[in-house]
């Protein structure tokens, strides 16, 4: 699928610059055309040497090298796919803000091609306000990012900022030119992110919820053909793909009367959010003031989705719904299946690294009506999303 694909490879001043060379290598591997250019500090983690003897080309890292002009415009032009694995934060800074001070982001600025962002930095710098406006501004530019890792990082803290494995950098890089079209012509209704309830105008009940997995589930599904109506709880995501139907709401019971709007119209149902399962009984039409040492706020249930919906789905239709355990994983999943009629349940621990709210990565085990567990490894949720409309294509579609 990569054969003879031309890939201009970015590698900018991180530790995890070392694996830019195995990467290199996968990709001539898999039939890539591969030039690489590198910033100034890149050359401090890795030799150019060492990638111009992998790549088989001269590696770029100035404009010009003292005997010749190196044409940045010619470079972009000339590549299919522009990846920069590492991209620093320092970097991602600059191609964010079109600070043009070395080759690779003249590079950038110049390119026509699909540009790939892998960032690895530290977890603090990682978490920071500036980085998350960097990467959002490189998103809504149609820049795609590769979900970073969750581990041991150079600094000795752990967990996010690591580079993707090369690995996975190369399988992302081979989804986009394998888009399969296997949702040609289904209506895809997927609920994500949180619900608040609100308790006064300024306090709500809330659960911690990005919206992470439910995007990444109706990205995937409209790369692959699909007519998808998105109902999205309050998240701060920005969402890269236009959907046929985007539809925010706040509220379990918003969400529930946009969701049954849509829901005889739609041939799968997959139910990714995180409603709350209970709300206030009454709301205050005031803030309210803090009196006493104690509150008591009365709480009643809200309406439960999946299995309202589940009630009414038809032999046609396919629902999934998503289980996130604590404890007991297996058995509160295979219950909620069957108790809400679902055709597959997608279950994730919070006993598991990485798994959950809040992550790029997530732990999934697909537990289907007959009992079938299918277990899959740590992914970042692109790759579980594509995990799971496989897993449905295979079995319903």
């Amino acid at each position: 699928m990569l054969q003879g694909k031309k890939i201009l490879l970015g590698i900018t001043g991180s530790i995890a610059a070392y694996k830019s060379a195995l990467l290199c290598r996968l990709l001539i591997k898999e039939g890539c055309d591969v030039k690489v250019v590198m910033t100034h500090d890149a050359k401090g983690f890795i030799s150019p040497l060492t990638l111009s003897t992998l790549s088989t080309h001269p590696v770029v890292d100035n404009i010009s090298d003292g005997q010749s002009w190196n044409n940045h415009v010619e470079l972009g032009l000339w590549a299919d796919v522009m990846l920069v694995a590492p991209a620093t934060a320092n970097t991602i800074a600059k191609m964010a803000h079109g600070i043009s001070d070395n080759m690779l982001v003249a590079i950038y600025l110049s390119a026509k091609c699909p540009v790939m962002i892998a960032p690895a930095m530290d977890l603090d710098m990682w978490k920071h306000p500036s980085t998350k406006n960097n990467l959002n501004l490189l998103t809504s530019y149609g820049n795609a990012i590769i979900p970073v890792g969750n581990g041991f990082l150079a600094s000795g803290l752990e967990g996010e900022g690591r580079m993707a494995e090369p690995e996975d950098i190369v399988s992302y890089v081979a989804s986009h030119f394998n888009q399969k079209q296997d949702l040609q012509g289904k209506k895809v209704l997927i609920t994500a992110g949180p619900t608040y309830e609100a308790l006064d105008p300024v306090r709500f009940i809330g659960n911690r919820s990005s919206g992470k997995m439910g995007i990444a589930l109706a990205e995937e599904c409209k790369s692959r053909g699909a007519n998808v109506t998105l109902i999205l709880g309050p998240v701060s995501l920005k969402v890269s793909l236009d959907f046929d139907n985007l539809i925010k709401v706040q509220s379990a019971q918003e969400m529930y009367e946009a969701a049954l709007a849509h829901f005889d119209s739609s041939d799968v149902i997959i139910l990714a959010a995180a409603v709350a399962d209970y709300k206030p009984a009454t709301i205050s039409d005031k803030k309210i003031k803090k009196s006493g040492d104690n509150m008591q706020i009365e709480l009643v249930k809200t309406v439960d989705i999946a299995a309202t919906l589940g009630a009414e789905k038809s032999q046609d239709q396919v629902m999934v719904g998503f289980a996130l355990e604590t404890n007991d994983e297996i058995s509160n999943a295979k219950q909620k299946l069957h108790k809400k009629n679902l055709d597959f349940i997608v279950l994730n621990s919070l006993n598991d690294n990485g798994a959950g709210f809040q992550h790029d990565t997530n732990k999934i085990t697909i537990v289907d009506k007959n009992g079938q567990e299918t277990p899959f490894d740590l992914k970042s949720k692109s790759s579980v999303a594509k995990d799971i409309i496989d897993f449905y294509v295979s079995n319903f579609g």
